[in-house]
């Protein structure tokens, strides 16, 4: 099951991802609402726990956008606001659940269970394939396993990150600001090269002919040809 994060607390974020992932989840972690928006309208969430307090962009904001394209996902709003008025407003703005901090994280599980059973069976988040020069590259988004020519690859978080989006689009060039957006959230600092080191580390293990930059563009997957 994949549930998005959406926690601007770096610390809280981190504690809660890290307890999803041993929960056997697949997990999503943004720090901004706007990025939360651009991950629901590119992946197929069962859940989103949506911390209500968000900058710019608020977790209302965010919910609000959920119901009005009225997708299947159950949103569970975090908040440190415990008046019985913000859970009213919380509910009647189309959250399953309200979870106030700080709160059990075993209780947090159980809440992500019972809310996600209201929306039934899901489909299985396809496979992501890709015929590059070096072979076959596939991606599970269900285990984040990546595979070349049915080998399995190691790749650290943000490597996988970079390849998830790319093959999302395999046609088309993803500029290094997209990139950026999907690996860092708002506000946090972003080295000046990072996303140059990922794609070289990609490349490596992948096949150097794997990712094509196109300059003054960005990158985009290299294709096999006969």
């Amino acid at each position: 099951m994949r549930v998005l994060l959406v926690e601007d607390d770096h610390s809280l974020g981190d504690t809660i991802r890290t307890w999803l992932d041993l929960d056997g989840l697949t997990v999503d972690w943004v720090q901004a609402g706007h990025l939360a928006v651009s991950a629901i309208k590119s992946y197929d969430y069962a859940c989103v726990l949506l911390d209500r307090g968000l900058p710019n962009m608020s977790g209302d904001e965010v919910l609000k956008f959920i119901r009005s394209e009225k997708l299947p996902i159950a949103v569970l709003m975090i908040t440190a606001q415990d008046s019985i008025k913000d859970r009213v407003e919380g509910l009647d703005l189309g959250a399953d659940d309200y979870l106030v901090k700080p709160f059990d994280l075993e209780e947090m599980s159980a809440r992500i269970r019972a809310a996600v059973r209201k929306y039934g069976d899901r489909p299985s988040t396809p496979i992501l394939t890709h015929q590059s020069q070096s072979g076959i590259i596939s991606l599970n988004p269900a285990n984040k396993q990546v595979m070349l020519n049915d080998t399995p690859v190691t790749l650290t978080h943000k490597e996988y990150i970079v390849l998830h989006r790319l093959l999302r689009s395999p046609s088309m060039v993803v500029s290094k600001e997209q990139l950026e957006d999907e690996l860092y959230g708002w506000g946090e600092e972003i080295e000046s090269n990072a996303i140059e080191v990922y794609i070289s580390h990609l490349r490596k293990k992948l096949g150097a002919t794997t990712i094509k930059t196109i300059r003054k563009q960005g990158y985009i997957l290299g294709e096999h040809h006969a």
